[in-house]
């Protein structure tokens, strides 16, 4: 069993709130638990306007699958959410 982790530090310019940037956040969150399968969540800098971290997690028999997805997780955020700015990434297999 490999389970995949994936923490993705992201900057959001155009969050002028905590209220405007929870909107930001949960629809991206929400579109992404359903359309990958995976466990999502912001697990830091709540209290921040224009950042957030979230912790993408997913459990497999295979590593090079879990990275993949993940991966494909990120390239998504990219591809459909011009409004957020990816800063940092990190991935762990355990």
């Amino acid at each position: 069993m490999v389970i995949g982790c994936c923490t993705i530090k992201l900057y959001l310019p155009t969050a002028h709130s905590l209220k405007n940037k929870r909107g930001i956040l949960k629809g991206m969150i929400a579109r992404i638990g359903r359309e990958f399968n995976v466990s999502i969540a912001q697990v830091g800098d709540q209290d921040i306007w224009q950042s957030a971290l979230l912790a993408v997690v997913t459990v497999s028999n295979d590593s090079a699958y879990a990275h993949g997805l993940l991966s494909r997780v990120v390239e998504w955020i990219e591809r459909h959410r011009p409004d957020v700015e990816i800063v940092h990434i990190q991935v762990e297999m355990i």
